[in-house]
């Protein structure tokens, strides 16, 4: 008999599109921690009545795939037999529709490699419905009974998370947040304390450990995020939604990046690849006028803060925003410009794969003479990725923290 069990459904997941590597996974315990959890707080009659889920963060899919094979042997909630394998049936594996089926499970993935890793990991199982991806906002929460989670690094996303929860969901919502104990803080505990009057951390298993919250707090009538800050030395407006790396501030990468933006060729056509809040499209598009800039990034939270900033400094009309995952929509050879600081984590590794990624999507891009520059830890030695993937690299700054090289996309053989 096939094994129908949470575990050999998880380790079938990929992580494809994104970067995949021996030591990185597309599930943790965490993920299985989390659905544990929602089957015996509902075996314990202590989940509300009916099964409003919205799944937050998931990553590659676990949540909502376990969800929905759990889901799928009892519509109208979670229940604690919905672990067992002799009680699945091929039509709980496919998706397919069941009389009195509960409504959709409602997913939010700030990544777009996460949404095409959970649709690519559904289509493998044969999973045709069951799941759609909203916002993070009132179409995603409202009425929501149960909220899986799983915990994002930052304070400041957790806090936009946490808000939005208390702001749209039912007000018996039970939101389950859950991480690896190693990345979990106190100030984790403090951000949700702000949104729910009842928040109780939950024994650790497997270095995974649960915050349980309930009954949220009114919130003040306007959102916490995007905030926006403005940067004197660049004189520029920054916005920022809470999943942004540095917030509305200025990370020295870029800041070092941003010494040579006088050297830089213009450009018909710049790509900030990465672009987080904007800051280096909205820099280069105020230097060169003449230049169309397209800010791309995968996370849906960095296009909605780069629109923002170049709305807010009056260049939304030269500034095209992509949600995009490493330029994949873009034509070969349409670009003149790409200005990059590459991330050197993945989740919680560091890990030079993605970066990697980009240089490859850099060469694929530019036209033969165009140009990348490129902002990179020093230690990470990307020199040879960029002469292999782009062309001739040369260096044009270094400090003891960065080097900023400049590759020449050769001709095409």
């Amino acid at each position: 008999m096939a094994d129908n069990s949470i575990e050999s459904l998880f380790s079938g997941l990929r992580r494809f599109p994104d970067v995949e590597a021996a030591n990185l996974q597309a599930w943790d315990a965490t993920d299985k921690l989390l659905l544990d959890t929602a089957l015996e707080l509902h075996a314990a009659g202590l989940l509300p009545p009916g099964n409003r889920l919205t799944v937050v963060a998931d990553r590659y899919g676990a949540l909502t795939l376990g969800a929905l094979r759990l889901e799928a042997l009892n519509p109208e909630a979670l229940n604690s037999e919905a672990l067992n394998p002799e009680a699945l049936n091929s039509e709980a594996l496919t998706g397919a529709p069941q009389a009195g089926a509960a409504s959709i499970i409602r997913v939010h993935q700030d990544l777009i490699t996460g949404e095409q890793a959970l649709r690519s990991n559904a289509a493998a199982l044969g999973i045709r419905a069951g799941f759609e991806h909203f916002p993070l906002g009132a179409e995603l929460l409202a009425d929501a009974s149960l909220v899986l989670l799983q915990l994002p690094r930052s304070l400041a996303e957790l806090e936009e998370i946490a808000d939005a929860v208390a702001r749209y969901a039912a007000p018996d919502v039970v939101l389950l947040a859950g991480g690896r104990v190693k990345h979990m803080s106190l100030g984790m505990n403090a951000v949700l304390a702000r949104y729910f009057e009842d928040v109780q951390p939950q024994l650790a298993r497997q270095k995974s450990r649960l915050l349980l919250a309930r009954r949220p707090k009114p919130v003040p009538a306007a959102p916490p995020f995007p905030v926006i800050g403005t940067n004197e030395e660049l004189g520029l407006a920054v916005c920022a939604r809470g999943a942004v790396f540095a917030g509305a501030g200025l990370d020295i990468g870029t800041r070092f990046l941003l010494d040579f933006l006088p050297r830089m060729p213009h450009a018909t056509h710049a790509i900030d690849l990465g672009c987080g809040t904007g800051i280096l499209a909205a820099m280069y598009a105020r230097a060169n006028p003449d230049a169309r800039v397209t800010a791309t990034d995968r996370s849906a939270a960095a296009i909605d803060s780069a629109f923002a900033t170049a709305r807010a400094n009056g260049l939304e009309a030269r500034i095209d925003v992509l949600q995009d995952d490493a330029m994949s929509s873009l034509p070969d050879a349409s670009a003149d410009l790409v200005l990059l600081n590459p991330p050197f984590h993945l989740e919680a590794a560091v890990h030079a794969g993605a970066g990697i990624k980009l240089i490859e999507a850099a060469g694929r891009v530019l036209r033969p003479g165009g140009e990348l520059w490129t902002v990179f830890n020093s230690h990470l030695h990307y020199r040879p990725a960029l002469e292999r993937l782009v062309g001739p690299t040369r260096e044009v700054g270094r400090n003891p923290k960065f080097t900023v090289t400049a590759s020449v996309r050769a001709p095409q053989r």
